[in-house]
């Protein structure tokens, strides 16, 4: 199925969204208290095409860079920390979903060239071997986007026909197989709805299965793909994009303490302003540079990622610098936040200041497994030395 569409730029996309920011704002403290994304966001940000970016362009998806990954989902942070989540979470999962056959890929897009994707790669189920797949049941925290999915991308063990575990995947299964249960309860990134859904023996038809070991290394079953994207290599793309809202929070946060820093005064100080302070001038502008870190760190990994996917894949010291690059732009990004909130004064912690939702919110992102920072600089270190003892697979 091809779909001829005429498909946006990355800063076509970029445009519309900037014209959403202020309707995405408006709606964050109702999905704050909602714990989910209100739908008339979802709705102005599918129109937008923000959640195409990573799909295959033979359903009407933009097939962009990873680059373009983090640049829309770092804009839709700017108004709002969770939604940027879901946008971001969705957009890997859907790239994900392209690395299947192309028969699974019919299965989710082929009715629906809208339909979003959420995922967990932990392999929190049982399997049995049947004719044709695989029943599965189990349970999985915490799907992203879970409200707003149509398919979910699950890890299990695979079994044999003795039931005996022999390998690891990820299934591609139809929002209406899976229950769910409503266990999102957090201090920050509370409306990206990151649920849990529940397969009871439920069917997996063998096409709808890939065996992560050798995807890891690059080899996937979705056969010669049109786009380069979908040969780009599998653990860094899943971790780099974490880092997207991150860099959104960070520039915002930077933005709303320069606006006010003209008119807030220095409390118990001779200080008129924030600005005429010399120690608040050293905050602003070493929050400016971590934030200016944490980008060109992302970037670098990003374009690593997009040059390689046309060529060779890359080994595992390229890949595992891609995790410490991501873990080295979130680690800048909170430390950033924290001089900023210090900066401001108190008042940053006001139910009405933003602020305080955007340290929540990228506090609790920051400490996704995956993205977390002293984790993936021993992964790299490792590689740097060509160390046998790494402490995981995901590389």
């Amino acid at each position: 199925m091809t779909l001829a569409t005429e498909r946006p730029t990355a800063d076509q996309v970029l445009a519309r969204i900037a014209e959403l920011q202020p309707l995405l704002e408006k709606n964050a403290a109702q999905g704050e208290a909602d714990r989910r994304v209100v739908e008339e966001s979802i709705t102005a940000l599918t129109d937008a095409g923000a959640f195409k970016i990573a799909q295959p362009r033979r359903y009407g998806g933009y097939g962009l860079p990873v680059r373009a990954m983090l640049d829309v989902s770092s804009a839709v942070a700017e108004a709002d920390g969770g939604t940027a989540w879901v946008v971001a979470l969705s957009n890997v999962c859907a790239w994900l979903a392209g690395l299947f056959s192309v028969q699974a890929q019919d299965d989710i897009w082929g009715a629906n060239p809208d339909a979003k994707v959420s995922g967990v790669l932990a392999p929190t189920a049982e399997t049995t071997k049947v004719d044709g797949g695989w029943r599965v049941t189990g349970r999985w925290y915490y799907n992203s986007g879970s409200w707003h999915a149509d398919w979910a991308g699950l890890g299990i063990p695979l079994t044999d026909e003795r039931g005996e575990v022999v390998d690891q995947g990820m299934a591609l299964l139809p929002r209406t197989d899976l229950g769910f249960e409503d266990t999102w309860f957090v201090a920050g990134m509370r409306s990206s709805g990151s649920n849990c859904l529940i397969a009871d023996d439920v069917f997996v038809p063998g096409h709808r299965v890939m065996s992560v070991p050798p995807a890891i290394g690059g080899q996937y079953p979705n056969g010669e793909p049109e786009e380069d994207l979908f040969r780009a290599a599998l653990v860094p793309v899943l971790t780099l994009v974490l880092a997207g809202p991150q860099l959104g929070l960070g520039r915002k946060a930077l933005k709303l303490v320069k606006e006010k820093a003209g008119r807030k005064p220095v409390s118990y100080t001779t200080y008129a302003t924030q600005a005429d302070s010399v120690a608040f001038q050293l905050q602003l502008a070493e929050a400016a540079m971590r934030i200016d870190t944490a980008h060109l760190h992302a970037y670098r990994a990003a374009d690593d990622i997009d040059a390689a996917s046309a060529g060779t894949y890359p080994g595992v010291e390229a890949r595992a610098r891609t995790r410490a690059d991501t873990g080295w732009a979130v680690e800048n990004i909170t430390r950033a936040v924290d001089i900023l909130l210090s900066a401001h004064g108190a008042g940053s912690f006001a139910d009405v200041n933003p602020l305080q939702r955007i340290w929540r919110d990228s506090a609790v992102a920051a400490r996704h497994a995956i993205a977390a920072p002293a984790v993936n600089y021993e992964v790299y270190g490792k590689a740097l030395l060509g160390r046998e003892d790494q402490i995981t697979p995901l590389v």
